[in-house]
């Protein structure tokens, strides 16, 4: 609960310009990601990957590949679930089974 916490305050600090300042809430996102999981930190990202704004997004791109390159294996089971078609199969039945 505090992490989450000190993430709602580091997180608007996200768009910051000077480069002391980017270190810094880069590394508080990443100890939150610690703390919180991959998965949290996901969810508040996913707000801005798509963002109509092409500055908004290479911040949050720039963030979810450091999230990546730390926790692969657990950004998982935060992806959105996408219903089979005619063509693609979609279902992850490995994951439904550990899960």
């Amino acid at each position: 609960q505090l992490a989450c916490h000190l993430l709602n305050f580091v997180w608007p600090n996200i768009f910051e310009t000077s480069p002391h300042v980017i270190n810094a809430v880069t590394e508080a996102i990443e100890g939150c990601r610690v703390s919180l999981g991959a998965t949290k930190i996901l969810q508040y990202l996913m707000q801005g990957l798509f963002h109509p704004a092409r500055k908004v997004r290479e911040v949050y791109w720039k963030v979810y590949n450091t999230m990546y390159i730390g926790a692969q294996e657990s950004l998982i089971n935060g992806f959105p679930r996408v219903e089979d078609d005619a063509k693609n199969h979609y279902i992850r039945s490995e994951l439904d089974i550990m899960l």
